[in-house]
């Protein structure tokens, strides 16, 4: 090969293939909270199929699995913690002064 075509390949990189996040094992269920967390960010939104590295199909299982584990209150709809303790410590108390009658 010549030395100009040489410089236009591209390099033989080893690449490490990822394990997918779901076994074929694992069952995609509301009951397995164990599973169902990783999916979920720390705000408690659904994480998107880019993020997660999932199939569409596993996606909407995963989706569908939170949602009933959100209704049935084995997960909160929102996490926020820290905002709460935030917004708690800058509320203001409002007080109203009594006028005085002048009679």
């Amino acid at each position: 090969m010549e030395k100009s075509k040489r410089l236009f390949l591209k390099s033989k990189r080893s690449f490490r293939r990822r394990l997918p996040p779901i076994q074929s094992g694992d069952r995609i269920d509301y009951k397995n909270m164990g599973l169902i967390s990783r999916f979920i960010s720390e705000q408690g939104k659904i994480l998107s199929r880019r993020v997660n590295r999932l199939t569409l199909k596993q996606q909407r299982l995963i989706t569908i699995a939170i949602k009933q584990a959100r209704i049935l209150s084995s997960l909160p709809f929102l996490n926020n913690e820290k905002q709460f303790e935030k917004s708690e410590s800058t509320a203001r108390t409002t007080t109203f002064k009594k006028k005085k009658n002048r009679n």
